[in-house]
């Protein structure tokens, strides 16, 4: 409630700009924090404390398909129960609209080679147009 209404404006505005100049279609518009947050408030706070199990982002243009959600949480919404996604599928799937194959891209580190995605990760085809 404190955020919507200072975030929507500024948004709407990203997306018609980016639509209006035949940008959209090849700009990846990603809305997400660094963790998921408790369905509810912490007593004697005005926040909400981290969530490891639950985790919400907003994607759109560059091959998104639009309109659609991917996964979901238990009633409470408090841990992810359906079509549930690691950070590895999420980066596998960003890496992928950017034009890259994300089980080649690898660095190495501590004598092997390494991946962004891990040996997890894997694009989510159903999120894509």
């Amino acid at each position: 409630e404190r955020h919507a209404p200072i975030f929507d404006q500024p948004t709407a505005a990203l997306l018609s700009d980016l639509k209006q100049r035949g940008l959209l279609s090849e700009t990846v518009v990603l809305w997400c924090t660094e963790f998921g947050r408790m369905p509810t408030h912490q007593e004697g706070t005005s926040g909400r404390d981290h969530n490891p199990d639950a985790f919400t982002t907003w994607m759109m243009g560059a091959g998104i398909k639009g309109g659609v959600s991917y996964g979901g949480t238990d009633e409470f919404g408090r841990k992810s129960v359906q079509d549930v996604a690691s950070a590895h599928h999420f980066y596998a799937t960003v890496l992928h609209l950017l034009g890259l194959d994300h089980e080649k891209l690898t660095y190495y580190h501590n004598g092997a080679n390494r991946r962004l995605t891990d040996v997890h990760g894997h694009v989510l085809t159903p999120i894509l147009a």
